[in-house]
């Protein structure tokens, strides 16, 4: 199950975006907005529900959060983006991971 944060998730949030990869949650961060997708198969099915909620396809950057260590894997198909830059699954950016690294850790961080 796909949810869209701007705060922290409950328990149950986190176990449902879990189902999924038992370690690992898909994430994708709109980096002007602040929020973030996480759960699902794909992180295309994250973006796809941001796009829905009215972000702009720039702003979406995508990664894999894995709760027990807290750490982010900046790394996702819909990274790929040659007119920004960005000519990899990782995003090549500092300035971006830091970005969605900031949203990540203050809406995921400290839930397990």
């Amino acid at each position: 199950m796909i949810f869209t944060l701007s705060n922290k998730p409950t328990s149950e949030q986190i176990s449902q975006m879990s189902k999924e990869y038992e370690t690992m949650i898909k994430i994708v961060v709109d980096i002007r907005r602040r929020v973030l997708a996480g759960g699902g198969e794909m992180h295309s099915d994250c973006e796809a529900v941001l796009l829905d909620d009215g972000s702009e396809q720039d702003d979406l950057w995508g990664a894999n959060w894995y709760p027990a260590d807290r750490e982010i894997i900046f790394e996702s198909l819909i990274n790929i983006r040659p007119r920004l830059g960005n000519r990899s699954i990782l995003i090549q950016s500092e300035e971006i991971r830091q970005k969605v690294e900031s949203v990540t850790v203050e809406i995921l961080g400290g839930v397990q």
